[in-house]
């Protein structure tokens, strides 16, 4: 096979990019009297969530977002989580409002999701923001495929007529990156755990998303990728220790045209794009 050595996809770039402009869109909202404000609610203690949290409230005021910040112990009643929610609802001074996944087994997480007002629904995950997006008329769209489709407008990767394959089938990742790519005009295919001779979809594809998380079950080898083929690595897994991603990533990288590293490629996205979606449903209040 040719040695390409692929361009490195870098997140915590663009990220940091589109940032610096959503300082300049906030400065503007202040001077109408709105100050961006993001509400974050965590459930329980898991260390996961955890750092995840605390990543998005210090991403949040490190550009001018307010953050109020609701922390829980997981024996929280559904009741009273709704209670706060419908609260945040009507506070005019709160903009966004994020519920940290996963929530405990015993909250049903679709009622409580959908109980969050789909106009500060900065996750995208209500059934409303989800229909909209089929429709292509939603601003708040989840923010690790709105997360992809920057990086694939800011490294000018060609969507229109593109083969993509993606592996995930989550309404996190997959569904809803499925329905931007289509309106971009790309070819899409979904693949799962049940999917039959992924190496036949994967060898075919020009872009592949993979976001499976568990290197026991599957990693993205060199023999599934064509030659200048687009690898966007959403995984996140532990390995002696070291975070990695889904792909096997110093092999895949000699064979494709443009692949993102774990860390620092879609997971400092998918925090700016919340930051988006937050100044986004901000501008409603704007005068």
């Amino acid at each position: 096979m040719d040695i390409l050595t692929a361009k490195i996809i870098d997140g915590l770039a663009v990220s940091n990019h589109i940032k610096n402009s959503l300082k300049n869109e906030i400065s503007g909202l202040v001077t109408q009297g709105v100050i961006p404000c993001l509400a974050t609610i965590l459930i329980g203690s898991d260390p996961p969530s955890l750092v995840y949290i605390n990543n998005k409230q210090k991403a949040a005021n490190s550009i001018g977002i307010r953050t109020l910040d609701y922390r829980f112990d997981a024996d929280i009643s559904q009741t009273e989580l709704i209670r706060l929610i419908e609260k945040l609802n009507l506070d005019s001074t709160v903009h966004g409002i994020l519920i940290q996944l996963p929530l405990p087994d015993h909250l049903d997480k679709y009622h409580v999701i959908n109980m969050v007002d789909p106009k500060k629904d900065v996750d995208g995950l209500t059934f409303i923001n989800s229909g909209l997006l089929l429709n292509n008329k939603t601003n708040l769209i989840p923010c690790t495929p709105l997360g992809i489709m920057e990086l694939f407008r800011f490294y000018e990767i060609q969507l229109d007529g593109a083969n993509v394959l993606i592996v995930n089938r989550s309404n996190l990742v997959g569904k809803p990156l499925a329905s931007l790519l289509l309106s971009k005009n790309s070819t899409v295919t979904i693949s799962h755990s049940h999917t039959k001779n992924l190496k036949f979809f994967s060898q075919n594809a020009d872009i592949i998303v993979t976001a499976v998380g568990n290197r026991d079950s599957f990693v993205l080898t060199v023999d599934m990728v064509k030659n200048g083929a687009t690898i966007i690595d959403v995984g996140t897994n532990r390995v002696d220790g070291k975070l990695c991603g889904d792909v096997d990533f110093e092999k895949v990288k000699e064979k494709a045209k443009y692949i993102t590293p774990v860390p620092g490629g879609v997971g400092p996205m998918t925090i700016c794009m919340l930051l988006r979606n937050t100044v986004e449903a901000s501008k409603v209040y704007a005068k």
